[in-house]
Formats: C-alpha cells, sequence, structure tokens
C-alpha cells in the first residue's frame, strides 16, 4: 500500500510540478505529517526531490529527472473505462484506481502530450445527472458490481411497480452495468431472456457462491440499444394514459423531452368536444410520472396505471391540507 503511495506521489510532482504538503496529502488521501514521511523515503531512495519555503513553496523534482515506473495494475488497468467520470468510478469503489490509473498515463506520456491531455481536461467535464436533481441513493452498487466482475449468482428483493406494486424477489446473473443520465441498471438474467434493473430499486442482495457462465455472443452495447429504442416507442408494459389539454400537449416535451415528447404525441388520440386528447407514455415508476404530470397541473389527468391515478391522487390531497380553500368576506 504505502509503495502504491510513494509512486503516485512521484507521478504528481512529476506530472503537475511544484506541489504543497497539503496539496500532496488531500490527492492521496493523507495526513500531511504522512507525506512528509513518505518524501523522506523517497530523498532516501535516491529520488532528486526537493523542498522551498515560503508561502509559494513545496515540494518538487530535479530539472530532468522522470521515473518510468508507469506500469498498470490489473485494477488500475480494468478501471480506465472510467477515467474522466470520478462519480462514477467512486460508486464502484474504483476512484483509487482510476486516480492512479490516470497518474501513470499523464506521467507516460511525452511532454507536448501531456500538455495537450491538460489542456482538454481544463475545457471539458461531463456531469451526467440533469439539473436539479440529485443521484440516486444506489446502496448495493458496489456489491452488485463485485458480483458482475466475478461472474457471480445473486440474490435480489427488488422494488417494482409494474404490472402490481411490490417488493419481490429475484434470483440474478448478474451481465452488465448502465449508467444512463445519473441513474445506474443492472442488466442481468434471470428465467428467461436478460432484462433491466434500476440499481436504486434493489432493498435487499444477497451474493451467492454459485458461479454462472455468461451467454454466448451477449453484447452490452447492442442489448442497451435495443432497450432504449423499445422503451423510446413505449413497446414496453410501464406506460401510463393520460388525458392532456390543449396546452398540456404542447408542453408535453418540456416534460418527457423533445424525443420522447415526439415519440409520445403519435399515440394521441382525436380530440374530444373541449380539444383535450389521450396519449400513452412510457414511465419508469410512479414516483417518475407522478412527479413529470404534477408539472403539467390541471393540463394533465392520469388514467392509468391505477398506482399512479392513486399516487397523484394522494399528492393532491396532501396539498389541499397544506393549502385550504379561504373564503373571502
Amino acid at each position: 500500500m504505502r509503495a502504491s503511495r510513494l509512486l503516485s506521489l512521484l507521478l504528481l510532482l512529476q506530472n503537475r510540478g511544484r506541489m504543497s504538503a497539503a496539496q500532496l496529502a488531500a490527492e492521496l488521501g493523507v495526513t500531511a505529517r504522512t507525506v512528509y514521511r513518505d518524501v523522506e523515503a523517497l530523498a532516501a531512495a535516491g529520488v532528486p526531490i526537493y523542498a522551498e519555503q515560503g508561502p509559494t513553496g513545496g515540494y518538487q523534482l530535479m530539472d530532468g529527472y522522470r521515473t518510468r515506473l508507469t506500469g498498470l495494475t490489473a485494477d488500475e488497468a480494468e478501471s480506465l473505462f472510467l477515467t474522466g467520470m470520478p462519480q462514477p468510478a467512486a460508486e464502484l469503489g474504483l476512484g483509487a484506481q482510476v486516480a492512479a490509473a490516470e497518474l501513470k498515463l499523464m506521467a507516460a506520456l511525452p511532454t507536448p502530450y501531456r500538455e495537450a491531455s491538460n489542456r482538454i481536461r481544463q475545457r471539458f467535464h461531463l456531469d451526467a445527472p440533469g439539473w436539479f436533481r440529485e443521484p440516486d441513493a444506489v446502496p448495493h452498487l458496489l456489491a452488485v458490481a463485485e458480483a458482475l466482475w466475478q461472474d457471480q449468482v445473486i440474490e435480489v428483493r427488488y422494488r417494482r411497480w409494474a404490472p402490481r406494486p411490490g417488493v419481490v424477489g429475484r434470483r440474478l446473473q448478474p451481465l452488465g452495468l448502465v449508467l444512463k443520465a445519473g441513474v445506474w441498471y443492472l442488466i442481468a438474467a434471470g428465467h428467461g431472456e436478460p432484462r433491466t434493473y434500476r440499481v436504486s430499486a434493489i432493498v435487499e442482495l444477497r451474493r451467492l457462491p454459485e458461479r454462472f457462465v455468461r451467454p454466448d455472443g451477449f453484447d452490452l452495447t447492442r442489448f442497451w440499444q435495443a432497450h432504449v429504442e423499445r422503451y423510446e416507442r413505449a413497446e414496453t408494459a410501464e406506460v401510463a394514459v393520460v388525458r392532456l389539454s390543449p396546452a398540456g400537449i404542447a408542453a408535453l416535451p418540456d416534460v418527457l423531452g423533445p424525443r420522447a415528447g415526439r415519440l409520445a404525441a403519435r399515440t394521441l388520440t382525436p380530440a374530444d368536444p373541449d380539444g383535450w386528447r389521450r396519449v400513452t407514455i412510457p414511465l419508469e415508476s410512479v414516483d417518475h410520472a407522478a412527479a413529470g404530470l404534477l408539472r403539467l397541473g390541471a393540463d394533465a389527468q392520469a388514467l392509468a396505471p391505477p398506482e399512479l391515478v392513486a399516487r397523484i391522487t394522494a399528492t393532491l390531497r396532501a396539498m389541499t391540507r397544506l393549502y385550504p380553500t379561504t373564503s373571502g368576506d
């Protein structure tokens, strides 16, 4: 563990130049006192490292010194696909590996390419979750990821809302994880074809000693693309039937997003005498559906499924208690 930290410290100084003990401690997740000891150990090993005092001082390497100890460990190599995505990497328990892999990659690059890489890092950033949206709580994500790495069978209790709401038990073979718009999804095989499960809906999980063999020909990217296409075409049991006013129809793309709004618009029925029309909307959960439809206010009426109607009704009753009708003088 200490050897890995010493190498990380050395690569930080090589890649970034002068750094204070406090900066190094923050990067390495240790105390400043540990940094002092590590610097002494590197100096004793012959690394030309020195310190400069003062407000702008810190540790740095002698000009021209470069280490070639940049070999990636197996864990670091496996984490490379998450480079540039620190939050997902941390959720999967790979934050330290990603940071170490990035340091080694930077150290191995010639100076001009390393400078170009820093320019890109300073100018582009990926932030997956949508606006005003907290990431889902995913307490079982790490256990799912570990089972996925090991081709290990898991037993879960999973909160579903269709066709009948409730918590159900499942015995699953994890085949892949997908991060979509800040939400983690597990693709897993059960008794039939692989299906998609929202990781935040897993309420209990147990890893079993049993291993499984991944199905030949399974391609995670192709599976997910097909799933997205089916979902966006509303070819799924998880749909809601909604009655909309003309204003609600116009606002639908703002609630669902432009593409989903266009797809939902294809299901619109002819207008009734008041101009209202019915539409079928693909939905992920009762909570998600209710929140979206409530944004439309009195321009939307949920008709199905019953649990969605009940959720919106309960919310409106609660709001009525908060905002009671008052009569004027």
